[in-house]
């Protein structure tokens, strides 16, 4: 199973490739933050790979650590809309959010068999 996660989660990350697409539609940013996300490569990529990475999580935990990962993500959005247009505070919210996420598969994988 977790070569299966880690599989996905690649395969899903690199279908982005090096389009320049955030995981929202950017034609409706109507935020700093969304769009400071939309005009930064680096940032759109680790948007998708968060996203990503978080619907594989949510479907994959049981209601008590959904509510909690759904309410770490509401937290991780008032962040990054606190960040306004600083690209800085927005990458490392990212990747502190992509780690915490990563860490959630590791658990997850570990708890097997399947």
């Amino acid at each position: 199973m977790k070569l299966t996660l880690f599989t996905l989660s690649t395969i899903a990350v690199l279908a982005c490739g090096d389009a320049h697409a955030a995981s929202f539609d950017c034609s409706k940013a109507s935020a700093p933050d969304e769009f400071t996300v939309c005009d930064s490569r680096e940032l759109s990529q680790l948007d998708v790979k968060m996203a990503t990475l978080y619907e594989t999580v949510i479907k994959l935990v049981g209601m008590g650590v959904r509510g909690d990962l759904q309410d770490q993500q509401r937290v991780f959005l008032r962040a990054r809309s606190d960040c306004g247009h600083d690209r800085m505070c927005i990458r490392n919210l990212y990747t502190a959010r992509i780690h915490a996420l990563e860490t959630e598969v590791t658990r997850i994988s570990r708890g097997g068999p399947y």
